[in-house]
């Protein structure tokens, strides 16, 4: 049975939205902290170089590959209900992985813990269109929600430094414990429970195909993205998108799908996920570019880097929080195009950066592109969209899909523009004489292999060999950052151009007619941010 909930959200559901917002912080953070646990975990467990990856990247796999399965799975069985087994889970397995005692423990966990992950995101945002019916107060929920969520990658690092410098490896996985029991001691007296009363059986076949059709397609990137473009990873690619195509062609002659395919028909659904989608893509490369940058080109710690970034976090907290209620008086696409702009601007920044420029420039650029489409217009708004544009039945297979949408951008686009400044580093850099031939020859790898190798060497020909990879590393960034900026300038064009029909949030539709709204999920022609019956 479903809970009655207010048509305006009162005291009790706010509160409940902090319930849902702190796990989603902590999780946010506990993805982004692992990379400063490596070195220390890996000497203690003794992992190989092929355990580190399985343990950086397993969590990821499953997290991407689940996604949709527990969205739908929600709708069907009671969102609370995934929400609370998940978060029992969570917390179980990040005491686990704490205290691992070998590599194959810790990837085992780290597959649970990824398992998890993809029941809390599309629970949690489901669970936000469940609580506040009302239109405007939706729209702030879902800022302060992503608010939460966005600064986790930020905070991450600062975070995970302090922990480090005090507690043993471990330490970094329990930073999500104690908001996972919290949500269990009182998620069940503040959350309502939400299920499709009409929903019917979980289709096992088509759980196999989505995986089938997700895993080895995230695999395949991101080994693209970390070794280039070899045979087995293309082909890990192939290989999901025949399944994929299988997984569609299945979905159409189910009456009861896994994934409801009719919800892209709804213009202001597929218009606001895929944006996210391209959005994501760019982003992901360009945060990698800019911590690889701070770390190595200007020689801070994980932790100073960090600090340099907080910058972002203001703007991040400052746009998920006026988005929305801007929103109220402006058309989303209008606001949408105006963040967009931001971010170029912000990305024409990067690319006026050199290897003496410091570090102001560098957290200038990002907090630029945080305030415009890193966080607040598009993630909050499109957000909004795409909840709305869906059935209240369909409002966990909805934020699956935009979950899943933004695995796949952060893979592809560390994939094609990790590729670009690849080749580019790979066209600019040029050993200089008189360096030892092994330690030239793993410079010409990467940007962070010079800096190893020049760990090596005396100083002198340390800086020797550093000043051109340092140039090298920086041209990558400037020609990823124009990309990128181009890329943007089309996205907000097709957004606006998309979108400017649909309303500022709560207002009625422009030019209403006689005759009656189509159903949420079924307009082609595009929905209004309204509120949810």
């Amino acid at each position: 049975m479903n809970d009655t909930i207010p048509a305006r959200a009162g005291r009790r559901e706010w509160i409940a939205l902090a319930v849902l917002a702190l796990p989603t912080l902590l999780v946010s953070i506990d993805v982004y902290v692992l990379l400063l646990a490596l070195p220390d975990l890996t000497a203690d467990l003794g992992a190989s170089s092929v355990e580190q990856l399985w343990i950086t990247d397993i969590y990821g796999f499953m997290l991407a590959g689940f996604l949709i399965t527990m969205g739908t799975l929600g709708d069907r069985i009671g969102r609370k209900k995934l929400l609370l087994i998940g978060a029992a889970v969570f917390g179980i397995a990040s005491v686990v992985a704490a205290y691992s005692t070998s590599p194959a423990m810790l990837i085992a966990t780290r597959a649970v813990l990824g398992v998890a992950g993809a029941i809390l995101a599309p629970s949690t945002m489901s669970l936000i269109r469940t609580l506040f019916r009302d239109a405007k107060q939706m729209g702030l929920a879902i800022g302060i929600w992503g608010m939460c969520f966005s600064a986790g990658a930020v905070i991450g690092p600062v975070a995970g430094g302090a922990m480090l410098s005090r507690f043993w490896w471990g330490s970094v996985f329990l930073l999500g414990v104690p908001a996972m029991v919290l949500l269990l001691a009182v998620g069940p007296a503040l959350l309502p429970e939400y299920r499709d009363p009409n929903a019917g059986k979980l289709d096992l076949t088509s759980v196999a195909l989505s995986l089938a059709a997700v895993l080895p397609a995230i695999h395949g990137l991101t080994d693209l993205a970390k070794n280039g473009w070899q045979a087995l990873p293309v082909a890990g690619i192939v290989i999901g998108i025949a399944f994929a195509v299988l997984f569609v062609r299945r979905q159409r002659r189910l009456e009861e799908p896994l994934l409801d395919l009719r919800l892209f028909t709804n213009r202001s659904f597929s218009t606001a996920l895929g944006g996210m989608l391209c959005c994501t893509l760019l982003m992901g490369a360009i945060m990698l570019f800019i911590t690889q940058d701070l770390q190595l080109v200007e020689g801070l710690s994980p932790f100073e880097a960090g600090l340099w970034m907080l910058p972002a976090v203001a703007a991040n907290a400052l746009s998920f929080i006026v988005s929305p209620i801007l929103a109220r008086r402006f058309r989303p696409a209008y606001l949408i195009g105006a963040g967009l702009a931001i971010s170029v601007s912000g990305l024409i920044v990067l690319t006026q950066t050199d290897t003496t420029s410091g570090p102001t420039t560098l957290a200038t650029g990002f907090a630029l592109i945080f305030l415009g489409s890193g966080s607040g217009p598009l993630v909050t708004l499109g957000i909004q969209l795409i909840l709305a544009s869906a059935p209240p039945e369909k409002a966990g297979s909805a934020a699956a899909l935009n979950e899943t949408s933004g695995q796949f951008g952060f893979a592809f686009g560390l994939a094609a523009l990790g590729s670009i400044g690849i080749a580019v580093y790979d066209s600019r850099f040029t050993p200089p004489s008189g360096i030892p031939a092994d330690a030239a020859d793993a410079a010409r790898e990467s940007f962070a292999d010079a800096v190893v190798a020049a760990g090596a060497l005396p100083a002198d020909q340390a800086e020797a060999l550093l000043a051109p990879a340092r140039e090298a590393f920086v041209s990558g960034l400037h020609l990823v950052g124009a990309i990128s900026a181009a890329a943007l300038v089309v996205v907000a064009v097709l957004i606006v151009r998309l979108l400017r029909s649909v309303p500022p949030t709560g207002a009625p539709p422009a030019a209403e007619s006689s005759t009656p709204d189509a159903p949420r999920g079924e307009d082609s022609e595009g929905a209004r941010i309204a509120p949810a019956n």
